[in-house]
């Protein structure tokens, strides 16, 4: 049986070791897991997405799956357009794909330009829908504490930065909500059972019944 690597992207303003957790638990699953860091503010999505595909077709012939945090899954979006890359899936945790309204409070308001440097267009934005070649699932946690109600618009159910209405895109294979925060998702085992059980079948677990 191949291989089956997955390669961890972070998020805006953070670093690959903030995905350590993740990387355990998902290693702890079977995966062969790699941290890809990439420099958010400073650097383009374009030089990311250029390294992260040279990353992908040295890891092959095997599965090569993307876990993304935040930008990090939108960033495995872009990159897994291109169809002359191994197969594998994606796992978006948190990714606002419709478009932050976070972000435009911080253009808007805080001077978010340099904070979000060449993110800025990708996170203002988003995605229209997913057709690409992959099968893309989201986790959306849905605890409400973080900045980013403060610096933004969010609707009623978000995870202190990312609306969970914000999550949801058309060409979705599968969504699920785990009650976490938006830094959360990166501490959560329950995410990272939800996480491996997509990478391995295409659709996250059930939900356990409610006691009673």
């Amino acid at each position: 049986m191949a291989t089956e690597h997955v390669i961890l992207l972070h998020g805006l303003w953070m670093r690959a070791f903030a995905m350590g957790l993740l990387r355990r638990r998902l290693i702890e699953q079977g995966f062969q897991v790699h941290r890809f860091e990439y420099m958010s503010v400073a650097g383009t999505p374009g030089r990311a997405i250029v390294r992260l595909q040279r990353k992908m077709r040295e890891l092959a012939p095997g599965p090569v799956h993307l876990v993304g945090h935040s930008l990090g899954g939108m960033l495995a979006l872009l990159a897994c357009m291109d169809t002359d890359l191994p197969d594998g899936r994606i796992v978006c945790l948190g990714s606002p794909l419709a478009g932050s309204a976070a972000a435009r409070g911080l253009i808007s308001h805080w001077g978010g330009d340099r904070l979000l440097g060449n993110a800025r267009e990708l996170l203002e934005h988003g995605f229209e829908s997913w057709d690409g070649p992959r099968a893309v699932g989201m986790v959306a946690g849905y605890l409400p504490m973080g900045l980013g109600s403060v610096v933004g618009e969010l609707a009623d159910e978000h995870d202190g930065s990312v609306a969970v209405a914000e999550t949801r895109l058309p060409g979705l294979a599968d969504h699920c909500l785990v009650e976490t925060t938006h830094t959360g998702l990166l501490m959560s085992a329950e995410v990272a059972r939800q996480a491996a059980a997509f990478l391995r079948d295409g659709r996250f677990m059930a939900a356990p019944a409610a006691a009673g």
